[in-house]
């Protein structure tokens, strides 16, 4: 192992490189559960290298190099959520559930989606079954989808508490708030979570994984009722950036009958195997001219603890397939 002044000040750029670039897995995946977006969590992860680069004098070892890189990429996030436009969203967050009766809205093409993340970005621990429960469900869409609705500093006080196990004391210090203010910071967070968000069951058992298949066929052969077979009886199914939702199987067969399954559907769709947020994904295809199959989107699936489908959520940006490295056309 490399030897490193214990000054970063007097340490080379190749040198502070080597030192920063190990923290770059969890930075990342810190910044996305604080800004909701793989770009933007990108963005602040190298934003997080250059102030400390420009800030390494200021370092004297008398906290951890990596509880520092925490301080200064939360509040790289901080400062950038309060300059950014609107929160992210799923549309279960946005709004009510819509009816099939009403039309169905334009596109919001705004940046306001929260995304979904491969599973490569995720330390193992986090997504193994032996891992604690609560470490796996933070990776989880609906648990990233209610972060999103805490205030800024409430949300990094939930995350460094609840998900990183940081002590009252060490998120006080990074945050520069007295020990009172995170703990009740974290009072308030916890209350809109109970509120919020279900915890949902991230590793589905055997009975629910054999579905997947029929789930595939199903699509593949534009087959509504083999589809609502495997739905809870309130299933969710929403296609951002479309802002409406829907919950209710015979309100998604009439959905997916009127728009995904509407006319000679058979063979119009193809899905890919991914993973993302912990949970199983697909990567949706849709039929071009040429009879090819070019990438339409990233579809998460969420089972409850009984097995059953309880959320179908299409995030229908073609160009999300290649993170999760899924080619753009089959």
């Amino acid at each position: 192992m490399t030897n490193f002044p214990a000054n970063l000040a007097a340490a080379s750029e190749q040198e502070i490189g080597a030192l920063l670039e190990p923290h770059r897995y969890e930075l990342r995946v810190h910044c996305y559960r604080m800004l909701g977006s793989l770009e933007d969590a990108e963005d602040m992860v190298q934003e997080t290298f250059l102030r400390a680069w420009r800030r390494r004098d200021s370092y004297a070892g008398r906290a951890t190099l990596r509880a520092w890189l925490y301080k200064i990429a939360t509040n790289a996030c901080l400062d950038a959520l309060r300059v950014r436009a609107p929160r992210r969203v799923i549309p279960q967050t946005r709004g009510a559930a819509a009816s099939v009766d009403a039309p169905i809205p334009p596109d919001v093409n705004e940046p306001i989606w929260l995304q979904p993340i491969p599973d490569e970005w995720f330390a193992p621990d986090e997504l193994s079954p032996e891992g604690r429960i609560a470490q796996r469900e933070s990776v989880t869409l609906a648990f990233l989808a209610a972060l999103q609705l805490l205030p800024p500093r409430q949300r990094a006080v939930l995350i460094l508490r609840d998900v990183l196990d940081w002590s009252a004391n060490e998120t006080a210090a990074l945050l520069d708030m007295s020990v009172a203010a995170v703990k009740s910071a974290l009072h308030r967070a916890r209350a809109t979570l109970a509120q919020r968000y279900e915890p949902v069951d991230s590793q589905p058992d055997s009975a629910a994984l054999a579905q997947l298949d029929a789930y595939v066929r199903a699509w593949e052969n534009a087959d509504i009722p083999a589809l609502l077979t495997l739905l809870r009886s309130d299933a969710t199914f929403s296609m951002p950036p479309i802002p409406t939702w829907y919950r209710g199987r015979a309100e998604i067969g009439r959905l997916v009958g009127k728009t995904i399954f509407a006319g000679a559907a058979r063979g119009r769709w193809r899905l890919l195997p991914a993973r993302a947020n912990g949970q199983v994904a697909f990567g949706l295809y849709r039929v071009t001219p040429e009879g090819r199959y070019a990438a339409y989107g990233v579809q998460v699936l969420t089972f409850d603890a009984a097995g059953a489908l309880a959320d179908i959520i299409t995030f229908r940006v073609p160009s999300l397939v290649g993170r999760f490295g899924l080619p753009a056309q089959v």
